[in-house]
């Protein structure tokens, strides 16, 4: 029998308000229930909030090289329970246990790398335009943090998220993702062993447009981060500007690898597949289109078509697949809603384009390695993320074509340029409009000591982890000492 979970507020295990739950289903075996959830409302929220609110009084309170302490002793137990992490992100998620231990080495990469900046959480001194005026900037925790989470990421996200908060002496409100909650109920028994007090991370299930609506909206909640669709990140922002709520959104993203004429195509055409199609595409910064130099778009087409035909597809706990299954129907249906309708737009599907059946497949929701090509930049599959299995294929006549078709798309998160001419490279960061850029690399995310984040609709414009992670979680106060022993009165221009 499935086990049944419950909500944590203020250090303690209890069930929810309505008494009602939610089945976490194995995207691998449709029929398989991991766990039993609580479904949330309002009245959990509340509570949640308030107990965050009482306990940031005293936590903000402790230096931030104490909280880094903490931090470090969760990295510690993160690293003792590697492979029983990845095992459950594995099962909850639909990733393979090697694509989870990843996961799991990046949550601890992250509490490692912020457990020090409770040391180098640094403000800036500087002279002052009166005389015997000391002026200085010093950093303080913003308040009470709601964290909303997507299903692809849910320990690195939780992570990325959660141990910067709580470094820079904020309280949090966790809400988990309703398709991989039990990630998130195992961090937070780890932060619980690593000391946290009680009160500090609050961790609440339940559907979003239920509980992550009352996150949103709770008017003791200073700030709101979350990953998922642009289309969400919409309504959370309007729900906290409404109120004078921070936000900090990372949001969609319809990522491009460039490949030029002189680019090593064998090395482009795997770091595409490996982009396009691992994690099925559940990736906000999986490559969604491939824009190719004429000279070599027949070549290189044709070693994507072959590289692609070998990807193994299969279940999560089969190790060797790269292409697993995606979440649920719903993602299901919309990947396929999505190749459709290129179709009527006049674009090919060269390769895949259909729901998988039979046998394994018919336990989980498999979409085969969709290639499409006869794609032009105004259709919806070269500017709409699919969050599944499917690569459009554009044809450049130059360089500079080629990063204009990159442009036009409404988001800028990731972009990857392959070719062998240096100056190209570094003309590739000024001209590409995206927050993360690779040369002869696939798109992927950032490493936990760089910040990542996109441009237009891929993102709000605060970064996440490295160094700005605590910018992005912190309130800069300006601080005068005047020791001149008299008033100073002098008007500045700029004074308001």
């Amino acid at each position: 029998m499935a086990e049944c979970f419950k909500n944590y507020i203020n250090g303690k295990w209890v069930d929810s308000s309505t008494l009602e739950t939610f089945e976490n289903i194995n995207p691998s075996d449709i029929e398989e229930v991991l766990g039993i959830f609580p479904c949330s409302e309002n009245e959990d929220i509340d509570k949640a909030v308030h107990a965050a609110k009482d306990a940031l009084v005293n936590w903000k309170s402790i230096t931030p090289p104490e909280r880094g302490c903490i931090i470090s002793e969760a990295a510690r137990i993160l690293a003792s329970r590697k492979n029983e992490l990845a095992e459950i992100i594995s099962l909850e998620n639909g990733k393979t246990v090697s694509g989870g231990l990843g996961e799991v080495q990046s949550g601890i990469d992250m509490a490692t790398f912020i457990a020090g900046e409770g040391r180098r959480m640094y403000g800036r001194t500087t002279h002052s335009g009166l005389k015997k005026r000391f002026a200085m900037t010093k950093r303080y925790p913003i308040g009470v943090i709601g964290v909303i989470l997507p299903f692809n990421f849910p320990m690195a996200l939780a992570c990325w998220r959660v141990f910067p908060a709580l470094i820079c002496g904020n309280t949090v409100v966790l809400k988990s993702e309703e398709n991989s909650p039990e990630t998130t109920v195992l961090l937070t028994q780890i932060l619980e062993e690593a000391g946290l007090p009680k009160g500090v991370l609050n961790l609440v299930h339940g559907l979003g447009h239920e509980v992550g609506e009352a996150l949103t909206l709770h008017p003791d909640v200073s700030m709101v981060t979350f990953t998922g669709s642009s289309a969400t990140g919409k309504l959370i922002a309007r729900n906290c500007v409404s109120r004078h709520a921070k936000v900090s959104l990372e949001l969609g993203g319809k990522n491009a690898v460039l490949v030029m004429e002189d680019a090593d195509l064998d090395i482009a055409a795997d770091s595409v597949v490996c982009g396009a199609f691992s994690v099925s595409g559940q990736r906000c910064t999986a490559t969604g289109r491939v824009i190719v130099h004429k000279d070599v778009y027949d070549e290189f087409l044709e070693k994507l078509i072959n590289m692609t035909s070998s990807q193994k597809i299969g279940p999560a706990n089969d190790d060797t697949c790269v292409v697993t299954p995606l979440i649920n129907k719903k993602q299901l249906d919309s990947v396929l809603g999505y190749i459709e309708r290129a179709k009527k737009e006049g674009a090919n599907i060269i390769l895949g384009g259909e729901q998988l059946k039979g046998e394994v497949f018919d336990k989980g929701y498999y979409v085969a390695p969709t290639i499409i090509n006869n794609v032009t930049p105004d259709m919806e599959i070269a500017r709409e993320e699919v969050f599944g299995p499917v690569l459009s294929v554009l044809k450049a006549n130059s360089y500079e074509e080629a990063c204009q078709i990159h442009n036009t798309s409404p988001y800028g998160l990731s972009a990857s340029l392959f070719t062998k001419d240096v100056n190209r490279s570094f003309s590739f960061f000024d001209d590409i409009e995206a927050g993360v850029c690779y040369i002869n690399a696939p798109t992927f995310g950032s490493e936990p000591h760089m910040p990542f984040g996109g441009v237009k609709q891929s993102g709000q414009g605060h970064r996440e982890v490295g160094w700005a992670a605590t910018e992005t979680y912190s309130e800069v106060k300006t601080l005068y000492v005047d020791y001149s022993s008299r008033i100073q009165n002098v008007q500045f221009v700029n004074e308001k």
